[in-house]
């Protein structure tokens, strides 16, 4: 409890501070906060991609809606290259991929 007081205290504290910075400070503090949106989504990309391997049994929902059944082909900084049951090319977040019986 005390330090989930003591976050909504630091956030109050926070709002205060930014009410009183120039352009200068918010354009910075903007950069820092990006920076720290992008390492963390970086660092959720890897942890993703983690499970899986080149030669893996995987599937999706594609945007029509239908389930996709595929072999990974490659793992890239982002996505997943695979080709489909149907001989057809996709680059896909790992979030969205399933292995069977999952």
């Amino acid at each position: 409890m005390t330090s989930e007081r003591k976050t909504l205290l630091d956030r109050e504290l926070f709002t205060e501070a930014l009410r009183h910075m120039s352009e200068a400070d918010l354009r910075y503090l903007n950069r820092m906060v990006v920076e720290r949106l992008n390492l963390l989504d970086q660092a959720r990309s890897t942890v993703q991609l983690a499970q899986f391997a080149q030669g893996d049994r995987v599937s999706f929902i594609a945007n029509d809606g239908m389930e996709k059944h595929g072999t990974v082909l490659r793992l890239n900084k982002k996505t997943v290259s695979l080709r489909t049951d149907d001989q057809m090319l996709w680059k896909v977040s790992p979030g969205l991929l399933r292995k069977p019986g999952r």
